[in-house]
């Protein structure tokens, strides 16, 4: 923590000390323009006022970059504003120095020849700030030599034209030599400007490219982020573009051409591009800065009207009384403060989030709202989504969801934003209460007449908690909300069970295929190939009688000997389709007599259990038999319990065993269990499984049923 601390005031307090010094420029530039005021022509303070208005835009909007998110974004756009409050100063103070007051400051040549030209790095920066945008790193390795080559054209240029001998013409009646010019390099100098002119402007170029590229191949949430800043790049570097091209057309320093462009560029450059910014900032969440300006609005609201309120007090009430000095007064404008501090911070918090973030509806709107959508007819999802999106908007969250309970789980049915990925359905806490919900700031649970139907949940901002407002709304809504979920649930379990039974029934209809084949299979393997055996034996015999009746007499009785064994093979199979005992005795008989066959003791609890329909003691029958196999194969158990009984219009059996267990919900029903369960299932019954690892298994079904007699 201590390290973590560190690394923060690390960045925090430089980052402060360029903004502190490019405000201080700008109040600099204020002054002298008030002290040289007579000497400016209007075009000229206009101008200087728009260079100060973006110098403290940028340096601002760097500072806070820097101190939420600390990437490179901050530092460009702190750089920038500091070279742009540097032109507004130098701007005013050659202005001073050299009509206002001569001699009054020193060096004001030297000024003004760094001052013109500062606008090459700034541009540049803005131009390596496009192409960084929005991560603060490049879109990939291989731009790195753009932004190489920007850098140095921007500083090689800079100090071309800082060194450039010439005439330099800072304000209108203000001409004089370069001071800092070197007049044996003229030629060289000229001559490589024009080269590092067009390679810094190939350079700039690439850089608007490279955020074309980051947008086209970026995900939705980046275009966002992106697309207004693309935008303004893309019309300062045309206006860059295309001033430069009229200035080296025409081999002038000035032109009406080139000052069309060079306008719309500055405009671009004064007002696009932090706008761009802006709009990422606020409307898209990028670096979560929206937080720090809905606060500093807030606490600039409360210092200033708290402010107004104690200078009422103790200057104006004490100017009516002629006493300004009275201790009076100032206790009393203290406990006015304190009594109207808490509704005064709760109106200004809505005054900051409004300018933020955009009007909210009260609470009163959301809920006369939620009521008018829903006297409306709607489909179920549509229901919800609206539903959603009404709490999102009256909670101001980053995003909220509708759980609704589907058995003894959550599962997600709404969300605001709306996303692909949805989140994975989460179970109930043992006593049916809510879980937690990973992520969410607030969850509510939803109920009608008592019962548990779902949840309503929030996620806000980890430095904008809930208010005590928004959490009595995200209440009042839940409490709105029950007969929806309801409604939407029965729909949803309606849709379920539709699905499911199509899905038993298709399930049925292919285990009767299977069925049918495996008795096919059965029929030619088994008693088919060996009434086959006896035709051909019988058709050898007979051939025998005369020639070697001994050697007939022989095979005849092998043939009767394989004719009981084709007869027990048919009654075998038999038992497999409808047990013949089943038929004649019941199910407590034909259960007992399939238990005997068993390895393991099996303790079989059917008491008086009478004879029911056909197909009632068959899915029970087999249900049963399907369980002690499930037990033999997997369980590992030392002993089984099977019971049976009737109970209030229901046949009921269960099998236990004492095996190893498993977890039902992680492992689910295999094909054996979902036939059971369709078996019983088309009958009208239901089947549960209960296990856990380590404590057995119990199998339990029922269907519903009559006693046709008694056993």
């Amino acid at each position: 923590m201590d390290q973590a601390l560190g690394g923060r005031m690390h960045v925090t307090w430089p980052a402060r000390t360029v903004w502190v010094a490019a405000v201080l420029l700008c109040i600099a530039s204020v002054v002298l323009s008030v002290i040289g005021w007579s000497e400016f022509a209007t075009d000229d303070l206009v101008f200087n006022s728009l260079g100060i208005f973006s110098s403290l835009l940028y340096a601002t909007i760097g500072l806070l970059i820097t101190l939420r998110a600390r990437n490179a974004i901050g530092w460009i756009l702190m750089f920038a504003g500091l070279a742009l409050a540097f032109v507004a100063f130098g701007t005013t103070y050659v202005a001073v120095g050299l009509l206002t007051s001569p001699g009054s400051l020193p060096a004001p040549r030297e000024v003004a020849a760094v001052t013109q030209v500062l606008w090459v790095p700034t541009m540049v920066s803005l131009a390596a700030m496009v192409l960084l945008f929005p991560t603060g790193s490049l879109p990939s390795p291989r731009w790195r030599p753009v932004l190489w080559t920007a850098i140095a054209g921007a500083a090689v240029g800079f100090f071309l034209l800082v060194v450039n001998p010439g005439r330099l013409e800072p304000d209108k009646g203000i001409t004089f030599q370069n001071p800092l010019g070197i007049q044996s390099l003229r030629g060289l100098i000229s001559t490589t400007l024009v080269g590092v002119a067009w390679i810094t402007s190939l350079a700039v170029a690439g850089c608007i490219i490279g955020l074309v590229v980051r947008y086209r191949r970026g995900e939705a949430e980046l275009r966002q982020q992106v697309k207004w800043l693309a935008f303004a790049a893309a019309g300062a570097g045309a206006g860059l573009l295309f001033t430069l091209g009229s200035l080296l057309a025409c081999h002038c320093d000035n032109s009406v051409v080139a000052n069309v462009g060079w306008l719309a560029f500055f405009l671009i450059l004064i007002f696009g591009i932090p706008g761009a910014i802006a709009i990422a900032v606020l409307k898209y969440q990028l670096y979560d800065i929206d937080v720090i300006i809905s606060k500093a609005v807030l606490y600039g609201v409360l210092a200033a009207i708290l402010t107004g309120v104690y200078v009422a007090i103790v200057i104006g009430a004490g100017t009516a009384v002629g006493s300004r000095g009275n201790s009076f007064l100032t206790i009393v404008a203290a406990v006015v403060i304190a009594l109207v501090f808490q509704p005064l911070r709760q109106v200004a918090g809505r005054f900051a989030n409004r300018i933020v973030y955009g009007r909210r509806a009260t609470p009163y709107e959301v809920l006369s709202h939620f009521s008018e959508r829903m006297a409306d007819t709607y489909a179920t999802d549509d229901v919800l989504q609206r539903m959603t999106r009404i709490l999102a908007e009256g909670t101001g969250a980053s995003k909220a969801e509708t759980w609704l309970r589907i058995g003894d789980e959550l599962r997600p049915s709404a969300a605001w934003p709306q996303h692909d990925d949805a989140d994975s359905p989460v179970p109930l806490e043992a006593n049916g209460e809510l879980p937690a919900l990973n992520g969410a700031t607030r969850v509510v649970p939803v109920r009608h007449h008592g019962e548990l139907l779902g949840a309503l949940s929030v996620v806000k901002p980890p430095n904008e908690p809930l208010s005590p407002t928004e959490d009595k709304l995200l209440n009042d809504l839940a409490s709105q909300a029950g007969l929806v979920l309801r409604n939407v649930r029965l729909t949803a379990e309606l849709e379920s069970n539709l699905k499911e039974l199509r899905a038993s029934r298709q399930r049925l209809v292919r285990a009767q295929d299977e069925e049918r084949h495996r008795l096919e299979r059965n029929l030619h393997d088994g008693a088919q190939q060996q009434l086959v055996a006896l035709s051909v034996k019988e058709r050898l015999a007979e051939g025998l009688i005369e020639r070697d009746p001994q050697k007939a007499k022989e095979m005849l009785a092998a043939i009767q000997a394989d004719t009981v064994d084709a007869i027990e093979t048919l009654r075998d199979f038999a038992r497999g389709i409808y047990p013949p005992v089943l038929a004649d005795k019941g199910l407590s008989a034909a259960l007992d007599a399939q238990i005997r066959k068993t390895t393991l003791p099996v303790e079989l609890r059917a008491g008086a259990v009478g004879r029911y329909a056909r197909e009632v003691e068959a899915a029970v029958y087999f249900c049963c038999l399907e369980a002690l196999q499930n037990v033999s194969k997997h369980a590992g158990a030392r002993s089984i319990v099977v019971h049976v009984s009737s109970d209030d219009g229901r046949l009921v059996f269960s099998v236990a065993d004492d095996g190893a267990g498993f977890e039902p919900k992680r492992s689910g029903m295999g094909s054996g269990l979902q036939g059971m369960k369709d078996r019983l299932a088309a009958l009208g019954g239901d089947l549960e499984v209960s296990s856990e690892p380590g404590r057995g298994t119990t199998v339990s079904g029922w269907v519903p049923a009559t006693p046709d007699r008694s056993p």
